[in-house]
Formats: C-alpha cells, structure tokens, sequence
C-alpha cells in the first residue's frame, strides 16, 4: 500500500469569484463584475483531464468546491464538472460532494440545482450570528437572511455545516457563549469554529499594522474563548475531531480529513494546490493565481500548473505530523518513522506528555486540548 491510501484520495476544485472581498480573507478570491461560465466550465474540464492522466486507476473520495465563492456557479457548471470527474476516476458510491455556500437568498434559490448536480453536503459561510458583527466582517448577509438559508439548506441537503467565527472585535467570552448557543440550536450535525485571525496583505491586516483595528480579545481572552468552544461543543455530542472543526459521530467532513491524514488529492482552479504520488513520489503542485491569466494559460498554453516540486522523504513526514496533530485522532508514529526514516524523540515527547502537552495512546500521539492551542509550538518542539 502507497502511504496516500491511508488518507485517501479527493478532488479540489477552486472558484476564485467573489461578490466582495472580506476584510479578513488572504484566500485566492477576486470580485469580478461578469464570469463566462461555460469558458470556465471547459478550462476546468480540462485541467481535470490533466491530472486524470497522471492518477490513473484510482477511486474519488471526496468532490469539494472551494473558493471565493462556489455557490455563485451555476447549476449548470457544478454539475458538468462532477459528471466529467466521475468520467475520468471511479467515483466513490458514497462520495462527499461538499459545496462552500454564502447564506444569501440570491444563493440559496440555487441549491436544488446544486443538490441536483451531484452536490450531497454544503458548508456555509454563516461567520456570525449578530448583524453588527456581519456588518463589520464585510459580509453581504443579515442573520435573518442566513437563517432562513441555512433552513433552506437542510431541505436540500443530507449534511450541512456552517462556519462561525470568534475572538471578534468587541466581543466578550459572555457573548460567544450565547452566540454558541444559538449556533447549537441550528447545527444539525457539523460546526466550524475559528478564531480570528488577522492576516498580512487583507484590509484587517493593514488595519492592524497601522494600529487602528480595535477592540480585539487579548490572547488570555481568546484562550478563554477557545476553552469555553470545547467545553460546549462537548456538551452539545459535537466534539473537535480538528482544531476549529466540530461533528457528531460520523458527520466529519471527510475531504478535509483527506488534508489533515495525509491522503493524495488533485487541485484545480486558480491558485489550487495538490498532492499526488506519481510512481511511488509525492509531489506538490500548483497553479496559476490571477484568474484571468489561469484561464488563459490553460485555452492557449494547455494547462496553468506551475512547476511540480518533489517533496523530500522527511519534509513528508513533516507535512503529515504537522496536520495529523490538528486532529483528536492525533498521528501516527510508525507512519511517521516510515515516512521520514527515524522516530520521533522521546524525550521530547516525555516532556510534553509531563506539561499535559501531548499523551499517547496506542502508539498514536495525540495533542490534548490544551496542546492544541499552541500547536505550531509543540510542533518545533517535536520537529527540531
């Protein structure tokens, strides 16, 4: 067995359109007044047809649709691009097909002809359940209006996720708690939650540098903050199965699992990136950013892939200990022994596990709740 099957195999494709640019986003997203669809639909197509050849054989996972904003496609072009993946892999008979959605009613008149499509699980873009604070993340929604699609949702769809987002400006452990609770009353089965980040290079970011984005929670708040998400998640069967990502038995999303297991999956799309084994060789991919020049590459030059990178053996089991440990499932220390050709010290292992750090269990090694929260530091630790 290749060490991708032990996370399996899915399929990335990128949206780069946006109908406006949040303030705190750094992904490869782009406001453009018209798209061409079907242009985009065939360019797609064809990069799909691209890394087909190079992944020959294999059964798919996992579909996502990821952006900018996938849920401004249309019906049409979602479905076009699941028919040509199920043409050129064996599509998985259970295969996720998760969808990003913004809870707009212009969006949510679309997900019948999503679910139509092939599409079976939707993520939406909720961010938060005051209108202030929508207002003050950029967002185009009203919470009324994200209720009603998330309702509208859950009739289209066996499994639907929303994200939320904490640490916000101005807000209290107080208010995240109701707002949890509020959020918990809607779940079905599946809740993202991530603290705010402040990025270099978004509107948040410049803001930031300059000193004029006040009133954020300090570290000891968000800590807070962060502790009191486990502890009601818990409490509502929705545990962290990943850091910010929170399911009921079952109801993880499982293309993101491909990611955090160190499984192979092919990105298409401005600005996606991969991973595939080609003759027992990972090798990261990537392409073209600006979407405009992507889609150029690919109808003049035949594809908009940039060039491929070998990945070295240990910078593998850097990459897969470095996301596995964002999982409570935690990581596998022969496969990382395998990978990288030696074991991980356990000294420093002891250590951690002594500062309720690290445990391990069953050879597996495992962040504890609080090990999570400054993850990139055990992860130097553990990588040194």
């Amino acid at each position: 067995m290749e060490d991708w099957q032990n996370g399996g195999f899915g399929i990335y494709i990128h949206w780069p359109f946006c109908a406006a640019k949040c303030p705190y986003c750094d992904f490869n997203s782009h406001v453009r007044s018209a798209v061409d669809q079907s242009r985009w639909l065939s360019a797609l197509q064809f990069e799909l047809q691209n890394a087909a050849k190079r992944t020959q054989g294999r059964s798919v996972d996992t579909i996502f649709f990821g952006g900018g904003t996938p849920s401004l496609m249309d019906g049409e072009t979602v479905a076009g691009l699941v028919t040509e993946v199920s043409k050129l892999w064996t599509l998985s008979p259970d295969a996720e097909i998760t969808l990003e959605a913004n809870p707009t009613s212009v969006e949510a008149q679309k997900f019948a002809d999503f679910g139509k499509g092939g599409v079976n699980r939707v993520s939406m873009g909720i961010q938060s359940l005051r209108d202030v604070d929508l207002k003050a993340l950029g967002r185009m929604h009203s919470v009324s209006e994200a209720r009603e699609a998330f309702e509208i949702a859950k009739d289209s769809f066996d499994r639907v996720s929303f994200d939320l987002i904490y640490a916000r400006q101005g807000q209290s452990e107080v208010d995240w708690k109701a707002e949890l609770r509020e959020a918990a009353a809607m779940a079905v089965d599946h809740l993202s939650l991530y603290q705010l980040t402040i990025e270099a290079g978004t509107r948040f970011g410049e803001l930031y540098e300059r000193g004029n984005l006040r009133g954020l929670p300090d570290d000891g708040l968000a800590a807070d903050m962060y502790e009191a998400t486990q502890e009601f998640a818990d409490a509502c069967d929705m545990p962290a199965y990943e850091v910010s990502n929170h399911a009921r038995a079952g109801a993880q999303s499982r293309h993101n699992l491909i990611y955090w297991r160190y499984g192979d999956y092919v990105g298409v799309g401005p600005g996606a990136h991969g991973r595939i084994t080609v003759d027992n060789k990972r090798i990261a991919t990537s392409t073209t950013q600006n979407p405009e020049s992507w889609l150029r590459q690919v109808e003049l030059e035949g594809t908009a892939s940039t060039d491929d990178e070998l990945i070295a053996p240990i910078d593998q089991a850097s990459e897969y200990l470095m996301m596995s440990l964002r999982l409570s499932e935690g990581s596998d220390m022969d496969r990382f022994s395998s990978l990288s050709g030696f074991s991980l010290d356990r000294q420093v292992i002891d250590r951690n596990q002594e500062l309720g750090l690290l445990k391990v269990e069953r050879n597996r090694l495992v962040a504890t709740s609080r090990g999570r929260i400054i993850l990139n530091t055990l992860l130097k630790d553990l990588l040194v």
